[in-house]
């Protein structure tokens, strides 16, 4: 099965897309699998390579073979770029013969996205009023869009890792009919909770609170706390009132498991499936602080690197940065900025080729830890290698 696997990435040399190949034992390269070469007016016009004499089944040189779309952020591309690339290699992959064509978009496109003007355009868990609707006036429901582009397109599985939108879980699961995998990263992040010294875990987390900054993310922190077996860890619930675009009051809840004044003196760790600018952990963790704390440690599994987000995020009220690389970039120390001194990043690319080796009936031959730690010698806990 391992032989009828093809996996190539939607920019050349894409480093993710090597490593994922790499782990799960994908012996040739990447740029010998596929052409993704550009005509003179700027068109992709992408080409899995063969041998030029072999004039026998052309047009089926793919038959019988899975084909697996890393698609990641990458320097000089568009988010509309790189969905387009998405969709011109897996026609070329389908027009070859392909049996099947997966893609693995960690940081699924357009999931910001997921609601449209009208009552019909996206599912929510709250009754769509007005005042929602309003926010969409206007625009595409690009979430779906993208679904019903990458289905004509070809793609007949999507495996993304932590999406936030149940919006988009729905609209993928029923576009792909139920081939969408949205990867929790709870194992990830509790390996090396419970393997570093970046909290506090012994005495069954008795020092250790879970905090969900929202609501939201309350389901993802419970699923948390049960990976983790740390039955006495704590769990707070922030409240969020928004006042302005971004004006937000932020709050532990009067229904949180842990109060506010249960955190004194304990290490707490606040999740969230996404950061942008970073305004709202930082209220969040400043409102933290007032109960006196150990330590704050901010965990998102995806970390959009901004100017501003950097400036928001090198505040003291966050002791350290937990984060995946769903978005490469970063790993590149200019991209972290200041923050390199508080920032540890775990690289999935070992876990992304386990799930796949699973999902082609292979032998999973991949051993704990599914993750590596990229982090700058700016941090405090970060130790040289062994020579």
């Amino acid at each position: 099965m391992l032989d009828n696997v093809i996996i190539v990435g939607n920019v050349s040399e894409n480093p993710f897309a090597i490593d994922v190949g790499h782990s799960f034992g994908q012996k040739s390269d990447l740029s010998d699998q596929i052409s993704l070469k550009s005509f003179a007016n700027g068109e992709l016009c992408p080409r899995f390579i063969s041998d030029k004499d072999d004039l026998r089944d052309i047009g089926d040189k793919l038959e019988g073979k899975f084909v697996v779309i890393t698609s990641t952020a990458a320097y000089g591309h568009t988010r509309q770029s790189l969905a387009m690339r998405n969709m011109l290699i897996a026609r070329a992959a389908k027009d070859n013969g392909a049996a099947k064509v997966v893609l693995v978009e960690p940081d699924l496109f357009y999931s910001a996205q997921d609601r449209g003007p009208r009552v019909e355009h996206g599912r929510t868990a709250f009754p769509r009023d007005e005042k929602d609707l309003k926010k969409f006036d206007g625009q595409p429901f690009s979430s779906q869009l993208y679904a019903d582009l990458l289905k004509a397109a070809g793609v007949d599985m999507v495996i993304t890792v932590h999406n936030h939108s149940k919006s988009v879980q729905h609209l993928f699961s029923e576009r792909f009919a139920g081939q969408f995998f949205n990867l929790p990263p709870t194992e990830i992040y509790a390996d090396y909770l419970l393997n570093s010294d970046i909290v506090q875990t012994d005495d069954k987390g008795a020092n250790l609170v879970l905090c969900a900054p929202d609501k939201g993310a309350a389901e993802f922190v419970g699923q948390m706390h049960q990976v983790l077996g740390l039955p006495k860890a704590g769990l707070c619930i922030m409240s969020k009132e928004r006042l302005g675009e971004r004006s937000v009051e932020i709050m532990v809840s009067p229904n949180s498991p842990t109060p506010i004044e249960d955190i004194e003196g304990k290490d707490v760790i606040v999740f969230d499936d996404m950061v942008r600018t970073g305004s709202t952990i930082v209220k969040c963790c400043q409102s933290l602080r007032k109960g006196n704390p150990r330590r704050v440690l901010f965990c998102v599994s995806h970390f959009y690197s901004s100017e501003e987000g950097r400036e928001n995020m090198a505040h003291q009220a966050i002791d350290e940065i937990l984060t995946l690389n769903t978005i490469p970039t970063i790993l590149n120390r200019d991209t972290q900025g200041r923050l390199r001194g508080k920032l540890v990043v775990l690289k999935i690319e070992k876990w992304i080729a386990r799930f796949l080796q699973g999902q082609f009936g292979k032998d999973v031959n991949i051993k704990a830890p599914f993750y590596r730690v990229d982090m700058s010698s700016k941090n405090p806990r970060w130790r040289p290698r062994p020579l």
